[in-house]
C-alpha cells in the first residue's frame, strides 16, 4: 500500500442553544450542586428542542465542517454518532447525504458507541489509503441521548452529563495538514450489556407483543457491579491504548503535546495528563458542553486550537471511550506544512 497522508481538513461543532447548568441537573436528579459541578465535573449541558432532530444537528455541523467544499465533490459521508436517530432502523447517514448536497457520494455508519468517532478514523483513513477513488470524506457524529436520560434514575448516574451536539469532520487524501497517524483499541466484552435502553431489540420486543414502551431510557443493570469492573482497569485501559497509538505511530511518550478526551471526571484526565507531565494547557475539559457522544475529542480540538493550545508540530492524541465496554485513541500530527 502507498504511503500517503490523510489529514483533517476541517471541524464543524454545532451545538444547540437551550442550557441545562449543573443546577438543573443538582435539582432534577436530587444530587448536591457541588457534587454536579466538581465530582461529576459538569457545569451546563446543551439540550435540542423537541422537534430538532439528531440528523438537523449533523446537517448544522457538516456544513459548518464543509465551509466553502463543494458537497458535490465528496466521496463518501460517512455517520459514526449516537445509534438513537430520528427513526429506529434508519441511516442517518443517507439523510445527511441528501440534505447536504453530496449527491455523488456514497454513505454509510459506523458504530460503536462513545468510541466510535476517534476509530473511525482509522477505518476511513485505511479506505482512502486503500482506494484511489475515495479521495474526500465527510465523518459525522450527532447525539440527542438526553432525551434518553432519567434524572430520577440512580443507577444511570454516570450519564448524567450526557449534552446534545453535533461534530462534522472533512477528511481529506494527500494534505499535509492535521495527519492522521495511528489507532489503538482496547475492548472488554463483559460490560456488553451493562448499559442499554433494554425496552428496545428483539430480546424484549416482538410480533406477540408489540405494546410501546413508554419508557424508554438508557439504564444500568447493576451500576456496583459495573463500578467495581470498571474503576480498577480505566485509568489503565486510557494508558494503554494512548501508549500503543504513540508506539505505532513512531512517538514516545515524552513528545506527546496535547490530549484530546472524551468527557470524563476531571480526577481521571488529570491522571491521564500527569502521566505524560502535561497539564489543563495541554487540553480541554468539556465542562460547558457535557458528553456529546462520539463528538467529544473532536469539540476538544476546536476548542484547544481556538484557545492556541494547539500548535503546528503537536503530537495530539484524540480519546473515546464507549460502553460494550472500549477505549480508543488516534494519534494526529497536529498544524499544516508538515512532511
Amino acid at each position: 500500500m502507498k504511503e500517503i497522508n490523510i489529514g483533517i481538513e476541517s471541524i464543524g461543532i454545532y451545538v444547540p442553544r437551550t442550557i441545562q447548568d449543573y443546577k438543573y441537573i443538582g435539582k432534577e436528579s436530587e444530587i448536591p450542586e457541588d457534587v454536579i459541578l466538581n465530582k461529576f465535573g459538569i457545569r451546563q449541558r446543551h439540550k435540542a428542542l423537541e422537534d430538532e432532530s439528531v440528523s438537523d444537528m449533523a446537517v448544522k455541523a457538516a456544513l459548518k465542517a464543509l465551509g466553502d467544499f463543494n458537497p458535490q465533490d465528496l466521496d463518501l459521508v460517512v455517520y459514526c454518532g449516537s445509534e438513537y436517530k430520528d427513526y429506529y432502523l434508519f441511516n442517518l447517514a443517507a439523510k445527511v447525504q441528501e440534505k447536504i448536497g453530496a449527491v455523488n457520494a456514497n454513505a454509510f455508519e459506523i458504530h460503536s458507541l462513545c468510541s466510535a468517532g476517534v476509530y473511525s478514523l482509522k477505518i476511513l483513513k485505511s479506505m482512502m489509503m486503500a482506494d484511489d477513488d475515495i479521495n474526500d470524506v465527510l465523518l459525522v457524529s450527532s447525539s440527542k441521548e438526553t432525551d434518553l436520560i432519567n434524572l430520577q434514575n440512580t443507577r444511570s448516574r454516570f450519564m448524567f452529563n450526557f449534552g446534545d451536539g453535533a461534530a462534522g469532520v472533512l477528511l481529506r487524501k494527500g494534505i499535509n495538514k492535521n495527519i492522521i497517524k495511528e489507532t489503538y483499541m482496547i475492548t472488554d466484552g463483559r460490560f456488553a450489556e451493562d448499559v442499554a435502553c433494554y425496552q428496545v431489540g428483539n430480546v424484549s420486543f416482538s410480533k406477540k407483543d408489540s405494546k410501546q414502551c413508554s419508557d424508554i431510557m438508557l439504564d444500568v443493570k447493576n451500576p456496583q457491579d459495573m463500578k467495581e469492573k470498571l474503576d480498577p482497569i480505566s485509568l489503565k485501559n486510557f494508558l494503554g491504548v494512548i501508549d500503543k497509538s504513540l508506539e505505532k505511530s513512531g512517538y514516545s511518550k515524552s513528545e506527546v503535546d496535547y490530549i484530546a478526551p472524551i468527557f470524563m471526571k476531571k480526577s481521571m484526565l488529570d491522571g491521564i495528563l500527569q502521566e505524560y507531565d502535561l497539564n489543563e494547557e495541554n487540553s480541554f475539559i468539556l465542562k460547558d458542553y457535557g458528553h456529546c457522544q462520539s463528538a467529544d475529542a473532536f469539540i476538544s480540538l476546536v476548542e484547544g486550537d481556538k484557545r492556541g493550545r494547539l500548535k503546528d508540530g503537536d503530537v495530539t492524541v484524540m480519546l473515546g471511550a464507549g460502553t460494550g465496554y472500549t477505549w480508543a485513541a488516534t494519534t494526529i500530527l497536529w498544524g499544516e506544512n508538515h512532511k
